[in-house]
């Protein structure tokens, strides 16, 4: 890879990682609810776990999506049930002070790990990755070192929420204004659907 791909490759995944997208708020709400150390299995999940998905689509799973259209409409309906359960839990998130595990607990790592794999924003950014930085047919060293730069990219991207999410804790700390953060939390999730809908479809 040449240094100016690698540095447009970089910028990429700074863009798409760092912008909002259902990761994102849910790291945002996981600090405010949980703070930094309880969350880590959370962000840490999301980056490995995209690395690992994005592995797969360059050894060849995304062309499924173009041998079989259909495909698509069936990942639209999964992510988006998920994703109004996700956030219906965030809108329930907060918790009496007297007992701190009443909302919940944080993503584990193989939640946030699963978690890719039915998040339309993780598919675009992995086809967009592989389709745009690798050729036609990568070897698996190719593939595995564009994920892998990703992955470098995406975990300390996402952290920025989680840390601002852990910085707004101190001023959300009465019940009822921590509960409203969760509900507009699960609001911005729910429209976050919005993009999934306006897309042709994944391959295109």
């Amino acid at each position: 890879m040449t240094p100016e791909l690698l540095i447009a490759l970089i910028t990429f995944a700074f863009v798409t990682s760092v912008t909002p997208g259902p990761n994102n708020l849910l790291l945002l709400a996981s600090g405010v609810n949980y703070g930094v150390r309880r969350s880590l299995s959370h962000l840490f999940g999301i980056s490995l776990g995209h690395m690992f998905m994005m592995t797969a689509v360059g050894l060849g799973l995304g062309q499924l999506f173009k041998l079989y259209p259909p495909l698509y409409g069936v990942l639209r309906i999964v992510g988006a049930s998920y994703l109004l359960y996700l956030a219906w839990r965030t809108a329930n998130a907060a918790a009496p002070p007297s007992d701190p595990e009443a909302g919940g607990k944080p993503f584990t790592f193989l939640q946030a790990a699963a978690f890719q794999w039915v998040n339309p924003k993780a598919w675009f950014m992995s086809l967009g990755a592989i389709t745009t930085y690798l050729p036609a047919e990568p070897g698996l060293l190719q593939v595995v070192t564009l994920a892998g730069i990703f992955a470098l990219v995406n975990c300390p991207s996402c952290s920025v929420w989680l840390f601002t999410g852990s910085l707004l804790r101190r001023a959300l700390q009465k019940p009822r204004t921590l509960r409203a953060f969760n509900i507009g939390m699960a609001v911005l999730l729910v429209l976050s659907l919005y993009p999934l809908f306006q897309q042709p479809g994944l391959a295109s």
